[in-house]
């Protein structure tokens, strides 16, 4: 009989003898096989006839791991359960349930409701729906037993709560709300009940750490992250954040999570946070994953003051010390025609934006400059674009709702990855979440050590795109998926890993921040386009102005 590196593990945890183990002897075990193993491809789940038939946008474990969730762009959710006959491969996972949501749009989550059968999902048609699949088990269709559609964007993320009843979801209207299974609502105009948060601009990430409860993060459309408190014992919440409880609302916003700069492929207003998550082992840490930037590392302990993210690591990267100059140096005549051209370019977006934008412009948070160099005409150029440029984001960042608020600076930055074209998301990994993941571009997936910011591996986990990590609970064993119709599977193994690129780091990181600049300009090129097509239509200022063929 084959025994697998599942198995030995599995058999660990639940022997008698692992009964009497400590929990931290258990996950050293779990820890020292992410750091001494090789991680390699062990498994790919999916076929013509049992994988999905679009991109698999959302991954989650549930029943202690022992079933995989998947969903996306196909509006199916499918049920994975490893195949206790198979003794000959490692991580026989098999499809063992099919639902077919009903979903009009893209599957964006779907989550596993604790000590239930219940399964929400969430989509691009504004909805949410909840099944349960024990009522209908096999592959057929299972009808929703309920349907909510509170939101009036597109629905991207679900945290489950510590019930089979309640869960939060997440959209891009702005609005966290808390569902209430046991309490019976018909969604309609003002009958919903008042959601936990409401932004003035589009939230697309969502995370909670089971060990504070009470609070949770979100991000979108913004160069900021937000945290929330959703206790009301204004004495204790005094003495933590330094504020009394918001008596209006429901949660009280207490922090921001910034940046000391943008990045350097970011255009100011187009800032946005594609992926957060809490630490579950501690409960303080936070990750955000910026579009066009990086990933960072914050704690909700931090002071709220600027902190250095200097080091010497590879894997973390100094802030710009000073902004490059929207005036482009030209070496000689030939680019002075093009370089302004470029400026212009750049001018017309930011006035078709404000012209056509309704909206409050997003907030921005000013960079940290290096003295400037007195006599040089040069950098006096500088020095004044960037003071117009800081008094328009101090303009911006004074109408965001919770712009007085404390900003706590991060920890640690994590570069390598690039993540431009999709909304990725972000993990932690191991037992006591000893590394940080995400997903890239480029098809491959980053694993970096947390504490240090040290690139630890890249492996690559998909045809085009990855764009979700997620980790059992207790095995070291690693879902990815992205643009494929397939799930790969990911374990350490005993020799040479066919999957990992680790030895091609350096040129694949260079690569990818030649892409996010290539990719960068060709959005603003599109946009550009776009919003001058917009204004055309509108027969505002931009009439007139030749329309873009590419859509």
């Amino acid at each position: 009989m084959h025994v697998g590196p599942i198995d030995r593990i599995a058999a660990v945890y639940s022997s008698p003898f692992s009964q009497s183990c400590s929990r931290q002897w258990k996950d050293g075990l779990l820890s020292s096989s992410f750091f001494s193993g090789k991680m390699d491809r062990v498994n790919v789940l999916g076929s013509e006839t049992t994988g999905h038939t679009g991109c698999v946008n959302a991954l989650s474990w549930a029943r202690a791991g022992s079933v995989l969730i998947s969903s996306g762009d196909d509006t199916t959710v499918r049920l994975w359960k490893l195949d206790s006959e198979n003794t000959e491969q490692d991580y026989a996972f098999v499809c063992d349930t099919v639902i077919h949501t009903g979903h009009r749009a893209n599957i964006f989550n779907a989550q596993m409701l604790p000590q239930s059968s219940r399964i929400a999902t969430v989509a691009g048609d504004s909805q949410v729906r909840v099944f349960d699949h024990e009522k209908a088990p096999g592959i057929r269709g299972i009808a929703a037993i309920r349907i909510l559609r509170c939101h009036n964007g597109r629905v991207k993320r679900i945290v489950t709560e510590d019930s089979p009843d309640l869960f939060l979801t997440v959209a891009e209207d702005g609005s966290v709300r808390q569902h209430d299974l046991r309490v019976p609502h018909t969604c309609s105009s003002d009958s919903c009940p008042a959601p936990l948060v409401q932004l003035n601009h589009e939230l697309s990430t969502l995370s909670l750490s089971p060990l504070t409860p009470y609070q949770f993060v979100v991000a979108g459309s913004s160069p900021y992250g937000y945290l929330f408190d959703r206790r009301h014992l204004g004495r204790h919440f005094c003495e933590e954040w330094g504020q009394p409880p918001d008596n209006g609302g429901v949660t009280t916003c207490v922090r921001r999570f910034g940046r000391l700069t943008r990045g350097e492929h970011e255009r100011r207003g187009l800032e946005h946070i594609t992926g957060s998550r809490m630490a579950s082992s501690n409960g303080h840490e936070v990750l955000l994953s910026y579009s066009s930037d990086s990933v960072y590392l914050y704690s909700t302990k931090d002071d709220p003051q600027p902190t250095s993210m200097a080091s010497t690591e590879s894997a973390l990267l100094r802030p710009n010390s000073r902004r490059r100059s929207r005036r482009p140096q030209s070496v000689g005549g030939s680019d002075t025609g093009m370089a302004d051209e470029d400026v212009m370019m750049d001018e017309d977006i930011d006035r078709i934006r404000a012209e056509s934008t309704p909206s409050p412009p997003r907030t921005r948070r000013p960079v940290v400059e290096d003295a400037p160099h007195e006599g040089d005409p040069d950098t006096r150029e500088d020095v004044e674009e960037d003071e117009e440029d800081e008094s328009e984001e101090h303009e911006e960042d004074s109408q965001d709702q919770y712009s007085k608020l404390p900003t706590i600076m991060p920890r640690l930055r994590y570069r390598g990855a690039c993540n431009v074209e999709t909304v990725k998301d972000v993990n932690f990994l191991g037992p006591m979440d000893e590394f940080v993941v995400s997903g890239s571009d480029d098809g491959n997936w980053f694993m970096w050590e947390k504490d240090t910011g040290k690139l630890h591996d890249i492996l690559e986990g998909d045809g085009t795109v990855v764009n979700v990590i997620e980790g059992h609970p207790y095995l070291p064993l690693v879902a990815v998926s992205g643009i494929d119709t397939t799930v790969k599977l990911f374990a350490p193994t005993s020799g040479p890993s066919r999957f990992s690129r680790l030895d091609k780091a350096d040129s694949i990181m260079r690569r990818n921040a030649e892409a996010a600049t290539s990719r960068s300009e060709l959005s603003n090129l599109l946009l550009y386009y776009r919003l001058a097509r917009q204004m055309a239509e509108n027969g505002g200022p931009g009439e007139g102005v030749v329309q873009c063929p590419l859509q």
